[in-house]
């Protein structure tokens, strides 16, 4: 019996991991091996760790964890999991059984880009949702907007502050007078058009009508969904969240299902690495003060 099993292992799972393994608790972290900026080669904006590629920090964070001898590690996917009296029993897909006190949910989101040929292809390495991680590294070149949702705006508003923007409305979003108003104070110019495809070396976008426009990277606003059953198979409450649904926490990270906890991704509306890691550690302690108080 582990005091808490950790359902996904990337940044916001290991943080909560290592708040347990130093009060000395039992724990083991299942993972798939899927972070979900496995197709960024730099990672920014995470103090201290600024410029780094995704996977080193991960690595090394694992390894760090792995150090404290109450923690184990499973490279499987958590296929199951049910509460069995006090406890939760968790199956991975490799048809092992594990049984905890507490579980936390930190296994991510998936990302769903709009369909449109080439995008995919250079997501994480021109095409981005996150200015604050990849604007910086445009060196101010021109950046496109590819709307996919009302959230496109607010892509557009902020982008001018790391390079002349371009907003592909594509049909999908049409602005009110304010937002109009507000797209020519910032400068930003906005294209009717239809996106057909992007291409090139960067991001560049080509038109309905043929016409191509030349771009250091693209911005975009993918749809989210779950990335595990579990959430949605324990019973756990969600919200709706600009880009896609989110677990239901309170002010402890604990959603609606007594003694089950999530953090990361799968429980923020926005995030990045350094937020996922903050996320982790404060939901680490409140699962080990849950472990204290509560029993």
């Amino acid at each position: 019996m582990f005091d808490v099993i950790i359902v996904g292992g990337s940044y916001a799972g290991v943080s909560a991991g290592l708040q347990l393994a130093r009060a000395r608790r039992k724990v083991l972290v299942i993972d798939a091996g899927q972070r979900r900026n496995r197709f960024a080669d730099h990672s920014h904006g995470f103090l201290g760790q600024d410029g780094r590629h995704p996977g080193a920090i991960a690595d090394e964070a694992r390894a760090q964890l792995l150090a404290y001898p109450t923690v184990e590690w499973r490279t499987q996917s958590a296929v199951s999991a049910t509460r069995q009296g006090a406890a939760f029993a968790v199956t991975t897909s490799d048809g092992a059984h594990f049984a905890a006190k507490r579980l936390i949910l930190a296994s991510g989101v998936v990302d769903e880009l709009p369909d449109v040929p080439g995008l995919a292809q250079r997501w994480g390495q021109r095409v981005f949702h996150c200015p604050y991680c990849h604007g910086y590294e445009l060196d101010g070149g021109p950046i496109g907007v590819l709307a996919a949702s009302p959230l496109a705006i607010h892509h557009a508003l902020m982008l001018p502050d790391w390079g002349p923007t371009t907003f592909f409305l594509n049909g999908v979003f049409e602005p009110d007078a304010d937002q109009w108003a507000q797209l020519r104070k910032r400068g930003v110019q906005v294209e009717n058009e239809r996106v057909v495809s992007v291409d090139g070396e960067h991001a560049d976008v080509t038109l309905a009508s043929g016409r191509v426009i030349p771009l250091a990277g693209l911005f975009t606003q993918p749809r989210t969904r779950m990335a595990s059953p579990l959430p949605a198979l324990l019973g756990c409450v969600f919200e709706d969240g600009p880009m896609g649904p989110f677990i239901k926490v309170d002010a402890m990270r604990e959603t609606s299902v007594p003694g089950v906890f999530a953090c990361g991704d799968a429980a923020v509306a926005a995030g990045n690495v350094a937020i996922a890691v903050g996320d982790g550690a404060r939901t680490g302690g409140a699962a080990h003060h849950s472990l204290i108080f509560r029993d």
